[in-house]
């Protein structure tokens, strides 16, 4: 398997960057994990739009689905300048009926309901499902390939229930919008402290930052998360690469 952080920053992008987005590929197949602001224009520094197989989108915030519009005119504007596409398979949950309406689009993106509480397969991924703690309904997901998983807290507060699903997991992509010592409880963000917890109490492989403040020292995070957790500790970036097997 292997992920390449799209996009990282919470909220909005900075400069020349994108919000959340996650692309995952095993045996040829493209995964979008989320789809936020500025995520099309970055994802096609490694694959065509064309290619892209399939989006899964853990909530309806902005920083999250931003980019699905203009990935649906992408889709349109390539059918009719190339070859026809098939419809890509966005998938989402239907509770917020008017955002799931709007993943389908003319023929050229279909809106999948995922229901939560089973687990489904698109394409060589095995996903789980966790609801998270946020304003909105909003769910973590566990991804499981051929020979490695990847864990994705989307946006949340600080929960023990994370223990076990994110249980052995290779690689912890794990929000930290706020620093140690901060109330991430009352707005469904997670510290940089409760990450290394987290991090920790999961045995984890690695863990990398994601979901970024535009506040404060970034490195700062890695410090305080490596106060908790003794295994390697990532800052996200835009093109950074995990393969499987880079610590």
């Amino acid at each position: 398997m292997k992920v390449t952080i799209v996009g990282c920053w919470g909220g909005f992008p900075r400069k020349l960057e994108a919000t959340s987005g996650y692309l995952l590929q095993e045996d040829g197949f493209n995964l979008l994990v989320d789809c936020g602001s500025g995520v099309l224009s970055q994802l096609q520094a490694y694959i065509d739009v064309e290619d892209l197989d399939a989006v899964i989108l853990s909530h309806y915030h902005h920083d999250h689905i931003a980019d699905i519009g203009p990935l649906q005119f992408a889709r349109l504007v390539k059918s009719h300048t190339g070859s026809k596409l098939p419809e890509l398979p966005i998938y989402g949950h239907r509770f917020n009926e008017g955002e799931f309406q709007r993943l389908s689009y003319k023929g050229f993106t279909v809106g999948e309901e995922y229901n939560p509480a089973v687990p489904i397969t698109i394409g060589p991924f095995k996903i789980s499902f966790l609801q998270t703690r946020h304003p909105v309904p909003c769910y973590a997901m566990r991804i499981e390939g051929q020979n490695h998983t990847v864990v994705y807290s989307a946006d949340t507060s600080y929960q023990e229930e994370f223990f076990d699903f994110f249980r052995g997991a290779d690689l912890l992509l794990m929000e930290s919008n706020l620093y140690k010592g901060m109330d991430g409880a009352s707005i469904g963000h997670t510290t940089s402290e409760e990450a290394g917890i987290l991090a920790k109490e999961s045995n984890v492989r690695q863990l990398v930052l994601t979901h970024l403040p535009h506040f404060g020292d970034l490195d700062q995070l890695v410090k305080e998360a490596e106060e908790k957790f003794d295994g390697p500790v990532t800052l996200a970036k835009s093109g950074y690469v995990w393969d499987g097997e880079k610590i």
